[in-house]
């Protein structure tokens, strides 16, 4: 209670001597029916509150993203509950420089995305810029308070960028991320084979891993992104990324997608001791523009696993007024066949504007299993009556084996403020 209060109390300060607040409040409900056994269900509907705040003076700001959920007719065992996505300080342009962030914040980072409670401090001088954070991570639930035993929870790295070379970007980065695993009890042998209970500790060193990156953009002809992760934990690399597009023809572009990835897992994880075995995925990829309301495009991509492999096959057509798109995969993956339909126009000015989608899948493990089907239906609307006020309806139904004739609801409302003092 005494950080609920406190919370307020710096909210109310900072309330009264912003010179801008801004940001979105969403009120959303979700309806659903879950079986309890096979003649015994219950009716859901499902609240979910969430406000995103932001307090401004000058170079000052107060950012905030927090949602709250609860059920309307059935409580379950967490409700209600308050979750805090983000809240920290900001200070911008410290001597043309430098921005702090203060608080619990965003970072993002592909080996260890998220949020977490800490402080980020950004250089920014023309073409270089240096991204330093150092924090804890966030307790389960994202809840309004620090973890414990944060010597044993904590992450630190940085990211160094910089676009002195023409059309190049070149990045180098660290990151170090540790978790406490939880303790448990096994049964050990003694030396006379007698067995004991044994409690097992595991260190919380979870992630370690530096990273490159060389991207080439030349506007309007070619863009090519690259990416290195190395695992300093297991000493071997983690991943490989290639992806380039090119539009150098007129109405046409082309895409080269490549990856080479081992099985990402915590270093004091049990199945480190297992070889999975790493994958290569390579993907190409054409799109033409007919004209300016229709586009087709077509992919293929191969992935090899350790000893087997697997293909998928896309093609889709664009419009203005929807899409409709084909996926076929074979192989190791398992078998499927899927074809969807989206539809959405904007009517009135942005006062309406409707939606449907349609789906069905089959699909199958092997070429032996019995094939599967899946039918999806989505249909809303979204209803804008002032720019700074929307509601959106969409009802869902699905209808498989284990989902017969399911139907599911969705409403939210959303509203943007921005206030000057």
């Amino acid at each position: 209670m005494k950080k609920f209060i406190l919370l307020l109390f710096l909210g109310a300060t900072a309330f009264i001597s912003a010179q801008n607040i801004n940001g979105r409040f969403s009120s959303s409900l979700y309806t659903f029916e879950r079986y309890d056994s096979l003649n015994s269900s219950e009716q859901y509907i499902r609240a979910f509150e969430m406000l995103n705040l932001n307090l401004n003076y000058e170079k000052i700001s107060i950012r905030s993203y927090l949602n709250y959920e609860t059920d309307v007719m059935n409580d379950l065992e967490t409700d209600p509950r308050l979750r805090f996505y983000n809240l920290y300080l900001e200070a911008r342009d410290i001597m043309d420089i430098a921005t702090v962030r203060l608080g619990r914040q965003p970072i993002i980072n592909s080996v260890a995305g998220g949020v977490f409670d800490g402080a980020t401090l950004t250089l920014k001088k023309t073409d270089y810029k240096l991204n330093a954070y150092f924090g804890g991570s966030v307790p389960a639930y994202q809840k309004f308070e620090l973890i414990e035993n944060f010597d044993e929870n904590y992450l630190f790295g940085g990211k160094f960028t910089t676009t002195v070379i023409h059309n190049f970007q070149l990045g180098l980065g660290y990151v170090n991320k540790n978790f406490q695993p939880q303790n448990y009890t096994a049964d050990r042998l003694k030396a006379d084979l007698t067995p004991i209970e044994v409690e097992i500790q595991n260190k919380s060193n979870q992630y370690e891993f530096v990273t490159g990156e060389v991207n080439y953009n030349q506007q309007g002809l070619v863009y090519i992104f690259t990416r290195y992760d190395y695992d300093l934990n297991f000493n071997q690399t983690s991943k490989f990324e290639f992806d380039a597009r090119t539009e150098a023809v007129k109405n046409w572009a082309i895409n080269l997608y490549f990856n080479y990835r081992q099985p990402k897992i915590r270093y004091n994880s049990i199945f480190a001791v297992f070889d999975y075995g790493n994958t290569y995925e390579v993907e190409v990829g054409t799109d033409y523009k007919i004209n300016s309301m229709f586009t087709i495009t077509g992919k293929f991509g191969n992935v090899q696993y350790k000893d087997e492999n697997s293909q998928r096959i896309g093609l889709g057509l664009s419009t203005t007024y929807g899409s409709v798109n084909y996926r076929k995969t074979f192989g190791y993956a398992g078998e499927l066949d899927a074809i969807s339909l989206y539809s959405g126009y904007t009517f009135l000015e942005g006062l309406l504007t409707p939606s449907v989608g349609l789906s069905y899948t089959n699909y199958k493990l092997s070429p032996d299993d019995e094939a599967n089907n899946i039918t999806t239906l989505m249909v809303g609307a979204n209803i804008r009556p002032f720019r700074t006020l929307s509601f959106d309806l969409q009802g869902q139904y699905m209808d498989n084996k284990i989902y017969k004739n399911d139907m599911r609801f969705f409403f939210k409302l959303n509203y943007w403020f921005n206030l000057n003092i």
